[in-house]
Formats: structure tokens, C-alpha cells, sequence
């Protein structure tokens, strides 16, 4: 799918707008309430109005039929005024999401506010406050309806212990030795791991390497586009990661993870309780600037020792020795905390 700047012909079917323009984990965490509109509006052309880099995963995401380029709210969305029949805002509820949506001159808007429910503040978990939203216009939704298609394209590595070294800003940054400690306890485990990130995080991904002794192909960072990426994540038998793309990735797929928080709440950001999926943190200490460049104490609260504890709590076993995850994974699958 590729990302388009304006609304392409009319196909017949009545349409409908999503704005939801930020990230890839912002993506994801959207994805319940993009399959509960598709379902409700089965016969709409759903547009999905976000960020342009994300095409390769939004092709990904069967509710989306159209995917408009909308890098920020410096423009309009890329829709003529007056042919929108639903307009979605899953965005936010500020002024400049909704002049956005307001702009589209939808027959009908879905959206917090006036006509809509009003919007919660504090650590609101975010694929609930987007299901929410649909329920207060009777729109019947799951928050864990979390899964997307998986590339046709094979995986570069199938069956390998991922460890998901980047993140966008230092405040998610866990040490280089602690993920290196893990790679080897993993390695001792059976597992093949391999190291993914951003171009940003190949240096990073390079010192876990040789701090933990693997061969330099196992060093994924800044290789994968974004498919192949969620083609390795969706073929692995683990992931571990701070709390990033790949964590919501995981979810989607179904993947047991260990996801390691800093300065977000997992309340808000965190993996389904469903799982499988541990989470990794202490609140206690955390100090909440997501912005800042020096690792937030709750992410530095968590050792390998822990992550490697959660790993074997969930039952994960090396790909080739029989066997899925153990019989006590499902018991795993609540979110667990280092001060818990």
C-alpha cells in the first residue's frame, strides 16, 4: 500500500476517514478500533489518515483500504470537504486533530468532546480509550483485537530469539552490557538471537554484539524495512524490548514478549493482559520525562536476571527442540513488575 496525498476516485462505497498521524506503536495500538469501524462499516472505503513511512506496516492492517499521507497538522488531510460520510478522530482530542477532522465536512463525526464522551486524563490504557470512543456511539469493540496480517514475503530469520536494542529516545535507552548479559543468557537458553533497531541504533545493536560475542550477521539493526521487520517479529519465539514499535508488534502477532518500561506507564502502553507478554519496571522510581536523553530509573530498575526469569516464566523454548511454549505460559501472561 502505498501512501497516498489525496483521496484517489470514488470506488461507489460510501467513505470513511481515520486520523490517527503519529508513530508505529501509536499504530498498533489503534488497530482495535480500526477493526471494530471496519466491521461496523462494512461497506465504507476506510481511509486511514497517518504518517507516510508507516505504508509497509498499514498494508498490513485489513481494515484499511486507503492510507493518506498526514505527516503532522501543518495541512489539511488530503479529502475533498463534503465527501466524508464518518469522520474518525483517533487522534486526540486538541484543537488541531479536531479542526482537522472538523475540516472534512462528515455527514456524521465520531469523536471526544461535544456530541461524544469526554476525554480521560492519567494513564488511560490506549487501545481502551479508543474502543471507548466507539462504544459511546454504540459501536460494539474489543481493546485486544490487537492482530494484522503477516508479510507474504518469508522472514530473513525464522524461529529466532529477537532482542529489540533501539529506542527513539535515551529515556528508553537500557544499558548495552545488561542486553548483552540477556543475549548470552538466551544463547546458553538454545535460542539463535538476532538484534533489531533503526538506523539510529546500529552502533548500539554493534556493541551488544561483540559485548555478548555474536557473529556480526546476527545484527539486524538498520537492515529490515519495516515488512521484514514484522516478518521476523512475527516468525520469532521471543521478543525482548524497551517499550517500542516491536513490543505492540509482539502483541499484534501474538509473540511471547518481556517488555521492558521506562518513563510511560504500562498502564497506558502496555501489552494486552492476555498475553503472552511480561512487563518490566518500577514504578516506584520512575521520573516520567519521555523526552529525556539519560534512561529513566525505571528501565535502569530492571536486570537481565529479571528478564531472564520472565523469559523462562513464559515457556519459551528454542526453535527445533519439539515443542511450543510450555504448558504454563497462559499463566504468565499478566503483566509482572520488578517491585511487584
Amino acid at each position: 500500500m502505498t501512501a497516498l496525498d489525496a483521496l484517489p476516485p470514488s470506488d461507489g462505497r460510501p467513505e470513511l476517514v481515520v486520523l490517527r498521524a503519529i508513530k508505529l506503536g501509536d499504530l498498533l495500538v489503534a488497530v482495535p478500533a480500526l477493526r471494530a469501524l471496519r466491521r461496523a462499516f462494512p461497506d465504507h472505503r476506510i481511509s486511514l489518515a497517518t504518517t507516510a513511512w508507516l505504508a509497509p506496516v498499514v498494508a498490513l492492517v485489513p481494515a484499511v483500504d486507503v492510507h493518506l499521507a498526514q505527516q503532522g497538522f501543518d495541512h489539511p488531510i488530503g479529502v475533498p470537504a463534503g465527501v466524508t460520510d464518518v469522520a474518525v478522530n483517533l487522534h486526540g482530542a486538541g484543537p488541531e486533530s479536531e479542526d482537522l477532522v472538523a475540516a472534512l465536512g462528515a455527514r456524521r463525526t465520531i469523536h471526544h468532546g461535544e456530541g461524544g464522551p469526554s476525554w480521560e486524563d492519567g494513564p488511560v490504557n490506549e487501545r481502551e480509550r479508543w474502543v471507548r470512543l466507539l462504544r459511546a456511539y454504540d459501536i460494539p469493540a474489543d481493546a485486544d483485537d490487537v492482530a494484522i496480517d503477516r508479510p507474504t514475503e518469508p522472514p530473513v530469520v525464522d524461529g529466532a530469539a529477537v532482542v529489540h536494542v533501539g529506542a527513539f529516545h535515551g529515556a528508553r535507552h537500557w544499558p548495552v552490557d545488561r542486553f548483552a548479559e540477556v543475549v548470552r543468557g538466551l544463547r546458553q537458553r538454545g535460542h539463535d538471537v538476532v538484534l533489531t533497531g533503526g538506523s539510529a541504533d546500529v552502533a548500539r545493536a554493534a556493541a551488544v554484539a561483540d559485548a555478548a560475542g555474536l557473529p556480526p550477521e546476527a545484527v539486524l539493526a538498520g537492515v529490515l524495512d519495516l515488512q521484514p521487520f514484522a516478518a521476523v517479529v512475527a516468525a520469532a519465539r521471543v521478543v525482548v524490548t524497551v517499550d517500542t514499535g516491536a513490543a505492540h508488534l509482539a502483541s499484534a502477532y501474538g509473540i511471547p514478549s518481556v517488555v521492558l518500561f521506562g518513563p510511560a506507564p504500562p498502564e497506558a502502553w502496555g501489552p494486552p493482559a492476555s498475553g503472552p507478554h511480561v512487563v518490566l519496571t518500577d514504578a516506584s522510581v520512575r521520573r516520567g520525562d519521555v523526552f529525556s536523553e539519560e534512561p529513566d530509573p525505571a528501565i535502569l530498575a530492571v536486570h537481565a536476571v529479571d528478564v531472564l526469569a520472565a523469559v523462562d516464566g513464559l515457556g519459551v523454548v528454542p526453535a527445533g527442540s519439539g515443542a511450543g511454549a510450555g504448558p504454563d505460559a497462559a499463566g504468565a501472561r499478566a503483566a509482572a513488575s520488578v517491585d511487584q
